[in-house]
């Protein structure tokens, strides 16, 4: 199936870029890396009388850490160039975990991480990972810029609270207050299949004792699921066996999954169980190992 006919445009500013989405008056799309775009387009799923292409624009490619520990993903960074990152493999190890995992190698090549945020698709990997890391994205219009958490962002399945003349020019994670662990993962059937169920787990420790932990969840809901009393249990407590089982439980509670081809509500309950206490434990034997 063709698209239906749309005006293209590919301007070489972000002010361009806001003032032919305001211009669009809602009909407008903006195209980063297409992977989620053009597949709906083709099938029609959506049909926007405007693409605004932003690839020409410069300095939006970068993923870097600041001083103060903050890493930002700029909104043209490709999953590959995560995948990639020796910056991510020693700063960051969930996002490090999840960007081999992203989709398959044709989709991690062109898609962007801000991309796949702004989908909002309720198995996309990335909403997870930076919910759990307590991440946010810096959202610009005419009006300026804005930060805008990521468990806020997403206000349901492919939809966001951008305003239709807003774009999201980066990502950013917070710096952390302690030794960072953590990891991310998930089920597919398939490489590149959709996620049977996953599970992000982000930590900040002071020797074996949590600071901050931030446990979400991807495919067992309607939209990505912050397991929050999940990760409140880990918060000032050292990783027993017994503390890892209880958030592993609660993580379970928290997912909302349903029934499908993939398998039935109780199964991917089970998955991610099993993923979180996996990504906890496998946390307790690097300590154990470093001790």
């Amino acid at each position: 199936m063709y698209p239906s006919r749309f005006r293209y445009e590919a301007p070489a500013t972000i002010e361009e870029v806001i003032d032919l989405l305001h211009d669009g008056g809602g009909e407008a799309k903006v195209l980063a890396g297409g992977q989620s775009l053009i597949p709906l387009m083709k099938l029609r799923f959506a049909a926007p009388e405007l693409v605004v292409d932003i690839n020409r624009l410069a300095g939006l490619d970068y993923h870097r850490v600041d001083p103060d520990g903050s890493i930002h993903v700029g909104a043209l960074c490709r999953h590959a160039d995560l995948e990639r990152s020796v910056l991510l493999s020693s700063k960051q190890p969930t996002m490090a975990e999840a960007a081999p995992l992203i989709a398959d190698p044709i989709v991690r090549t062109r898609g962007t991480l801000v991309g796949s945020l702004c989908h909002a698709d309720p198995q996309g990997d990335w909403a997870a990972v930076v919910t759990a890391l307590g991440g946010y994205v810096v959202a610009q219009g005419r009006d300026g810029r804005r930060t805008i958490p990521v468990d806020e962002f997403v206000s349901g399945p492919f939809q966001n609270v951008l305003a239709y003349d807003e774009i999201v020019v980066e990502a950013v994670i917070p710096p952390p207050t302690g030794t960072v662990a953590g990891g991310y993962l998930k089920l597919e059937r398939r490489v590149g299949d959709f996620a049977t169920a996953g599970s992000a787990v982000a930590l900040e420790l002071s020797g074996d004792v949590v600071l901050r932990a931030g446990i979400a969840l991807t495919g067992v809901g309607a939209s990505t699921i912050n397991a929050t009393n999940s990760a409140a249990v880990l918060t000032g407590r050292a990783l027993t066996s017994e503390v890892i089982g209880e958030a592993a439980d609660l993580a379970a509670v928290a997912a909302q999954p349903k029934s499908d081809h993939r398998g039935s509500a109780e199964y991917k309950r089970h998955l991610v169980r099993t993923f979180v206490e996996r990504i906890l434990t496998r946390v307790t034997e690097t300590q154990q190992r470093a001790a």
